[in-house]
């Protein structure tokens, strides 16, 4: 067997802590001139933008927990956390854009004279949000493309940038032309488009919950790359799942009837699996013939008989 722990994701302990202090003092300035002069727009944003808070707090909670040494009682770990955290982020995202899009469908149906009054200040306001939601978003950027936990912070923060920027946009137009209506049908259109981005993250967390195997490994490349080695004639019981977002878990059983599997050998193996796939903990148990039932059967894998197979 060979085990590989080397693969660390890198700390964004302080790109949260900026970021939950930078989005508690947006909320506040939103909250305080919404209340001011009766926008129910920017307190219905400032409450969507706590749940940014809250959603940040749910990431760094998975960031954090990856970092709890394994006991005896969870010898994985508390990696799961991370994908928990970007399920919960991802779902927090996807309930929030459904209330922004309540809410303009509620606001379209009614009549808002005193909205274009209200223009400027909610174009000043809006404008803080852009800059402290795409600044916060830049904290993430360099993780999102790594880690399903950290993509979901980025994404989380960098949407609501992109809300800012269209209520900016509305409030321009509607103090220009007194278009009432464009500010809520303007937030149905980013909502649509947020939507439509949250999905696969959604989808991925939910899968990888599940114990599927992560999105950027083809099940199959792994499989011919292990059948590659020398003196492997069959590739067995093959498993891959994700441990967290950043850490992917294979067992497999090589079935070596005229070979040995030394260290070197071994080495080799989980040296190629950490390369070409970033699968980070590797379980390889080498026997000259397979005796158990495999749970899903390679397509083009010769299956044992009843002779030669006992169930697990």
């Amino acid at each position: 067997m060979s085990h590989d722990h080397d693969h660390a994701p890198a700390s964004f302990n302080r790109a949260f802590a900026i970021g939950i202090v930078l989005n508690l003092a947006f909320v506040g300035i939103e909250a305080f001139y919404g209340w001011q002069i009766n926008s129910l727009a920017l307190l219905a944003d400032a409450g969507h933008n706590l749940s940014d808070v809250a959603g940040l707090v749910l990431a760094w909670g998975g960031a954090l927990a990856i970092k709890l040494r394994p006991n005896a009682r969870h010898t994985y770990g508390w990696k799961r956390a991370t994908i928990l955290a970007a399920f919960a982020n991802a779902l927090l995202l996807l309930m929030a854009m459904g209330g922004l899009a309540w809410e303009a469908v509620g606001r379209l149906m009614s009549n808002q004279v005193a909205l274009q009054e209200q223009g400027v200040t909610i174009m000043v306001v809006a404008g803080i949000g852009i800059v402290v939601n795409t600044a916060t978003a830049l904290l993430f950027m360099r993780g999102r493309a790594h880690d399903l936990n950290i993509r979901g912070a980025f994404l989380h923060m960098a949407a609501d940038a992109l809300v800012s920027a269209g209520v900016v946009v509305a409030g321009a137009l509607t103090l220009w032309q007194g278009w009432t209506w464009l500010d809520p049908v303007v937030s149905l259109g980013i909502a649509a488009v947020i939507l439509w981005g949250t999905w696969d993250l959604f989808k991925q967390s939910l899968h990888m919950l599940f114990d599927g195997v992560p999105a950027h490994i083809d099940p199959q490349a792994v499989q011919d790359c292990l059948a590659a080695l020398p003196g492997v004639t069959q590739v067995h019981d093959l498993h891959i799942w994700a441990m967290g977002t950043s850490h992917v878990a294979l067992t497999a059983h090589l079935v070596m009837p005229h070979s040995q599997a030394d260290d070197a050998f071994l080495f080799d193996a989980t040296e190629q699996l950490h390369d070409r796939f970033e699968i980070t903990h590797v379980t390889l148990q080498v026997v000259k013939a397979p005796f158990t039932v495999s749970c899903v059967p390679a397509p083009d894998a010769d299956m044992p008989t009843q002779a030669e197979s006992q169930p697990v």
